[in-house]
């Protein structure tokens, strides 16, 4: 598995794109930028199209947040340009507006330490990554648990609010609230704002 606070590893692969053409990737492009890389098993799956709609219905936020979103799965280039060309209402992934990376050889999967052997597809991963390509989160779920949209964005704001303020992130916090000083005072200050302790 990946580590936090460590390089994320540096890949060229190819993907299917928004406009349907087939064009490269290289995740050391992307610095100066914050970037969700997502794993998710097979294209045509049952989970998989929730999650792929999801981060489409959401794009906006990922934008205004300077946060480019990949996806990748071990599916060749060519399933993920045919998935594209299926309507959301037959199952398929039509107007997806990110690329989604073909991983055939399973190495990006391999790098990430989320390939599982059998089935031989990789587990449904996300990685936050900062602008500086320093993977910041990650979260592993089974094949059979979709992930949360809403948590993904609440750490895409904690990191960046962080990064601002120089203070931390406390548990539950949402945007526009104030984070906690990194001190015992600052936990003090903390608990008494937010009625922690009697």
């Amino acid at each position: 598995m990946i580590q936090i606070q460590h390089i994320a590893p540096l890949f060229t692969a190819e993907a299917a794109l928004p406009d349907g053409a087939i064009g490269e990737i290289n995740l050391g492009d992307y610095r100066g930028q914050y970037v969700v890389l997502f794993f998710y098993p097979l294209d045509f799956t049952f989970v998989c199209p929730t999650e792929i709609y999801a981060f489409a219905d959401r794009i906006d936020d990922f934008q205004q947040r300077n946060c480019a979103v990949l996806g990748v799965s071990v599916d060749s280039v060519y399933a993920h340009l045919a998935w594209l060309r299926v309507g959301r209402n037959e199952g398929g992934i039509a107007g997806t507006p990110y690329p989604l990376i073909a991983d055939l050889d399973k190495q990006i999967a391999r790098d990430y330490g989320v390939l599982l052997d059998k089935p031989a597809v990789a587990l449904r991963a996300l990685f936050l990554i900062d602008r500086s390509g320093i993977v910041r989160s990650a979260m592993v779920n089974d094949l059979t648990l979709g992930r949360n949209l809403d948590e993904v964005i609440r750490l895409l704001d904690a990191l960046q609010s962080s990064e601002q303020s120089g203070n931390v992130c406390p548990a539950n916090w949402r945007r526009g609230e104030p984070m906690l000083e990194a001190s015992l005072e600052g936990v003090r200050a903390y608990a008494r704002e937010h009625a922690a302790f009697p």
